[in-house]
């Protein structure tokens, strides 16, 4: 599993805020991650929620923004916020587009080369990473929930409808449901999986749904004053999709909240809380 370097560490509301390194076997690569453990944590396994973060976004933007620890604390659960992509590839034209390469993996395991060398997002997230937090953290991998913002809204979307198992619980904030059918995903993948839509389809909320349903009520919340609502986002199409499949879905709109992490500090105790139930704690 490689070694475990302890960038930081802070107390923080009775436990310990944690940013780390490791040599990545998925991704070939160094990859950094934060994780909250809270007080629980020093005397027994705790539940643990993941937090994905959207384009542009590091292990740090959740960790600082996300205002999550304080009520995490309370619940006794571990908070784990990976980074969103590989750094450090080398690719030609992995940096420089903010909708594209290093900061916007997508949380994808890209089949196309050059991309496919290192950006394995999904067996990153799916499988290296909850078994180095099992092996290093008090946590109970029995006990998952995931959630994510934008473009990691649609990571934990797609993660948890493929792989329905592996987590008790699913949110997401204004997430990208039909990537398939929106500029960003159009643009991200083809590049990373090839010019065949059946491909992209695998990391598409609106067609998993379709295929195969998650054993909870999944929630979203969505502002209604999101620039990117009507040309990326489209909750609507991942509404339908859900009413077709049968899948619950509580789908919150929000008057008058953007696409800021101020909208996730208004309503992230609500999705702790719909984590927490489903895991047991609440």
């Amino acid at each position: 599993m490689g070694m475990l370097e302890t960038i930081s560490e802070q107390r923080l509301h009775g436990g310990v805020q944690g940013v780390y390194r490791h040599h990545s076997d998925a991704c070939a690569g160094p990859m950094r991650f934060a994780v909250y453990q809270p007080p629980q944590a020093a005397r027994q396994l705790c539940p643990v929620l993941y937090f994905l973060a959207g384009l542009t976004c590091t292990e740090e933007t959740a960790t600082i923004k996300a205002g999550a620890q304080r009520l995490a604390a309370e619940l006794g659960l571990v908070l784990v916020m990976p980074d969103t992509s590989p750094r450090g590839t080398g690719i030609d034209g992995a940096t420089g587009d903010w909708e594209f390469g290093e900061g916007a993996g997508f949380y994808v395991d890209a089949t196309a080369a050059p991309w496919s060398a290192h950006f394995r997002m999904r067996s990153y997230v799916a499988d290296e990473l909850p078994a180095l937090i099992a092996a290093r953290f008090a946590v109970d991998p029995a006990l998952s929930g995931i959630c994510g913002h934008s473009m990691g809204g649609h990571g934990a979307l797609t993660l948890a409808l493929t792989y329905p198992s592996r987590y008790r619980s699913v949110s997401a904030f204004a997430p990208i449901v039909a990537p398939s059918e929106v500029p960003w995903g159009r643009k991200a993948l083809p590049r990373y999986l090839g010019d065949d839509p059946a491909a992209w389809a695998d990391y598409d909320a609106c067609e998993l749904v379709r295929r195969q349903t998650f054993g909870g009520t999944i929630l979203i919340d969505q502002g209604e004053a999101d620039p990117f609502l009507e040309a990326q986002l489209k909750p609507e199409l991942f509404d339908q999709a859900c009413a077709e499949a049968g899948q619950p879905l509580l789908l919150r709109r929000h008057a008058g909240y953007d696409h800021s992490y101020w909208f996730i500090t208004s309503f992230i105790d609500d999705h702790l809380r719909h984590h927490a139930k489903a895991l047991g704690v609440l």
